[in-house]
């Protein structure tokens, strides 16, 4: 199980750093106003992320009919249809997207982007059908290859067009990559079926997923159409690079966690034993609590002097900012320790209510730039409201998946205490990055141990799986 781990972390790090790597080096060279622009096609790529999560690569993890032949390929045609549905939605919309972000002469930029989502859908379902065995080598060489020659792409392209274009037409590569890849990869025939009772069982356990999609798109990019339109794309480019140094670390981390719970969680409800699908929920939970809590340290210590290396003072601003911007993504990354045991055991509404809370918090961040807000206060509020959400999702945890949070409480307070500390060191002076003083280092350094004294259902998780003696999971479920 150890060698199952290391490769997701392995995996799912070279893809995300890969991506990391390839936006810096677009932000290094374009101006920051041309930045700017790039980031509103992170918002766009958000919109395509959100017009496919229907959660079928879920779906073909956690149904017992997963293996089926014919049902991964009514899973592809479905999939094929949103994306061919979505791509012509957002080609329609372009201009408006525009117009809203106030740079009506990029609206062509988002017309190419529409051919995303289609490139998306084309992705065969075996990378994510292998991995309900534990096999997530097609699943990772999906994600990195297309990141990888992304990647290098771009400073050909910065030679050839030297603004914003530069990252659109890598992120269409990226995406027409991953599904040649996929392709390549896949032990099946490619098929696609149209039948309309798996599309409706498949509406039924993907709607709550695609309204939450919504959702957390409101909720990820509503934070920079408001810094956009109302701060400009100065601003804009500052707000995107700091949600690009802190976002990519935690998809990294959260999504990993992810690959490694849900086959558990699921095989574990699939053969009836509800107590070992509580205990590893429950180790889910506070791994998310540990992952998110590492997330902060990282940024903590390498946040600030890496903004200075990679750029000098181009992002100076941006520098008090960071560990705040990391709060937020590290509650985030506690959030998905319940939402994955919710989606194991079927029950995917229960995202929605915290992304309310969250989308609720708009609105007040949106009238407090107008009243002469800056980025710190959207930060803070955003904030606030993330933690709001994260005391739902585990109050909705203990009533709908019966996962009882008590014995959550001990790692969750020394988690948030310790959160608290991260983000109070640098405000009193404690801190100064790599050559901060001698309390911040200990503090760095005694922190996760901490936190792992307090989670109890993690240390056994951990015992159990991680064990030498442990067996390597079969190839192949029942």
């Amino acid at each position: 199980m150890l060698r199952k781990v290391l490769m997701l972390l392995s995996g799912n790090a070279a893809a995300s750093v890969m991506l990391l790597a390839r936006n810096l080096l677009v932000a290094r060279l374009i101006p920051v106003e041309d930045y700017g622009i790039a980031a509103t096609f992170a918002i766009t790529m958000a919109l395509v992320e959100m017009s496919t999560q229907f959660g079928l690569q879920q779906q073909i993890i956690q149904s017992k009919d997963g293996e089926d032949e014919r049902f991964q390929a009514a899973l592809q045609g479905f999939q094929l249809l949103r994306g061919v549905l979505a791509g012509a939605l957002l080609f329609a919309l372009a201009g408006p997207i525009a117009t809203l972000l106030r740079i009506p002469e990029v609206a062509w930029a988002y017309q190419v982007m529409a051919v995303m989502p289609v490139l998306r859908s084309l992705q065969h379902f075996d990378i994510h059908r292998l991995s309900r065995s534990l096999r997530y080598g097609p699943m990772l060489l999906t994600a990195g290859v297309p990141a990888l020659v992304s990647l290098l792409a771009v400073y050909p392209l910065a030679l050839w067009l030297g603004d914003f274009r530069v990252m659109l037409f890598a992120l269409v590569l990226q995406e027409a990559l991953g599904a040649l890849t996929s392709q390549v990869m896949a032990e099946r025939r490619y098929r696609l079926v149209l039948d309309r009772k798996i599309m409706a069982g498949s509406l039924r356990f993907g709607w709550p997923l695609l309204l939450n999609g919504f959702l957390l798109f409101a909720v990820m990019q509503g934070d920079k159409i408001i810094v956009g339109r109302e701060l400009g794309m100065v601003a804009l480019g500052l707000f995107g690079m700091g949600v690009t140094l802190t976002l990519t670390p935690t998809l990294i981390l959260a999504k990993s966690a992810q690959n490694l719970f849900l086959p558990l969680l699921s095989a574990a409800l699939r053969a009836g034993d509800e107590a070992r699908f509580v205990t590893t929920a429950r180790a889910a939970f506070q791994a998310s609590l540990l992952i998110g809590l590492v997330l902060m340290l990282a940024i903590f210590v390498l946040g600030v002097p890496l903004l200075s290396w990679l750029f000098g003072d181009k992002f100076a601003d941006l520098g008090p900012l960071l560990i705040w911007l990391a709060a937020g993504q590290a509650v985030r990354v506690f959030k998905s320790g319940p939402s994955t045991a919710a989606v194991a055991k079927g029950i995917t509404t229960n995202a929605l209510l915290p992304n309310l809370i969250r989308l609720a918090a708009l609105p007040l961040a949106w009238g407090v730039v107008l009243e002469g807000g800056t980025l710190w206060h959207v930060v803070l509020i955003a904030l606030g409201a993330e933690l709001l959400g994260y005391f739902a999702a585990l109050a909705l945890a203990q009533v709908r998946l019966g996962v009882g949070v008590g014995p959550m409480i001990p790692g969750l307070i020394v988690a948030l205490g310790l959160g608290g500390i991260a983000l109070i060191l640098p405000v009193i002076g404690q801190t100064d990055g790599l050559t901060g003083a001698w309390p911040s280092i200990l503090f760095v350094l005694c922190a996760p141990v901490l936190l792992i004294a307090a989670t109890g259902d993690l240390r056994r998780f951990a015992a159990q799986h991680f064990s030498p003696h442990n067996q390597e999971a079969p190839r192949h479920n029942a």
